[in-house]
């Protein structure tokens, strides 16, 4: 296959409702496929209202497969997951068909979610920037845009260097290891469109992740690079103060926050204290009320 993928980046904002969440659903719902079906519903009760070029969802293919057709042929934009859930090495779904499944999805963004401690196992870290180089190179060929989840968990020698504080390790140690993580992942051969990473609390660390996502490098340029904000699973009043450090900054693209949108309220319907319309209203109105305040954020 010839070389499709002619440029890096994404040019618009995205504000992307990720629900390829699957141990989280299975542990929660007695029917996985329903309860990611309530989520959409709420997506497409927001979606009008926030913007729908820029809205999209982001759904695995085993539970998924339907919502991503559907919200394809309606336009929204699509990403689905190439990684085996709840691995701490990072893995192809389905091995080295990964590309042949993601076809058959037709999504415009193909998702990873890697474990990546630049101070951690360096032969796993080796193998890992081996297999999401292929991944890289797959997009390449096929003109799928890589949206890269990375997620820096701290070693036990760090989270002692802050006294086990875990807000510490984020504010003072995760910035800088996550700039390491992203120049060895980009050395590797790694070429995200969009970088998916967990918040800052500092405007200067967001502007530090930038600068390494667009840096020079290669036959293409990274100046359409972006960043969007994921939830981790924190509250909104985190989500939010994570937005606050970013949005209006060059290179935040927007938002991928899940589990701290819908997890409440599929709890509530799954155990009956919610109604399904109910649940997929509060959904609805969660998305809307964090794209509103990211935009009013970004305009400001």
């Amino acid at each position: 296959r010839g070389v499709k993928r002619l440029s890096l980046g994404w040019q618009h904002p995205l504000y992307l409702l990720p629900f390829d969440h699957r141990a989280a659903f299975t542990q929660m719902a007695q029917d996985v496929g329903l309860a990611k079906r309530l989520v959409y519903d709420g997506f497409l009760a927001a979606v009008n209202s926030i913007d729908a070029n820029y809205a999209g969802i982001l759904v695995d293919e085993e539970a998924g497969k339907e919502i991503l057709k559907d919200a394809s042929k309606a336009g929204y934009i699509t990403a689905c997951p190439a990684e085996k859930s709840g691995e701490a090495e990072f893995q192809f779904e389905y091995g080295e068909k990964f590309s042949m499944h993601l076809d058959a999805m037709g999504v415009q963004f193909v998702k990873v979610l890697v474990r990546y401690n630049p101070e951690g196992d360096t032969a796993l870290n080796e193998r890992q920037a081996l297999r999401l180089a292929k991944l890289s190179l797959d997009c390449d060929q096929s003109g799928r845009k890589m949206m890269f989840e990375l997620l820096v968990p701290s070693s036990d020698a760090q989270l002692a260097s802050v006294s086990g504080d875990r807000k510490r390790y984020d504010l003072e140690v995760r910035p800088g290891l996550t700039v390491r993580a992203m120049r060895e992942l980009l050395s590797a051969g790694v070429e995200p469109d969009i970088w998916k990473l967990e918040g800052v609390e500092d405007p200067k660390a967001f502007d530090s992740f930038v600068a390494v996502a667009r840096s020079p490098g290669g036959a293409r340029s990274r100046a359409e690079v972006g960043i969007i904000i994921l939830g981790r699973g924190e509250s909104l009043e985190t989500v939010k103060i994570w937005m606050k450090a970013c949005a209006g900054r060059p290179g935040a693209k927007g938002i991928a926050v899940g589990r701290t949108l819908w997890e409440e309220p599929v709890r509530a319907y799954e155990s009956g204290r919610m109604a399904r319309e109910a649940a997929a209203g509060e959904i609805a109105k969660r998305f809307m009320d964090l794209c509103a305040f990211w935009k009013v954020l970004s305009s400001s």
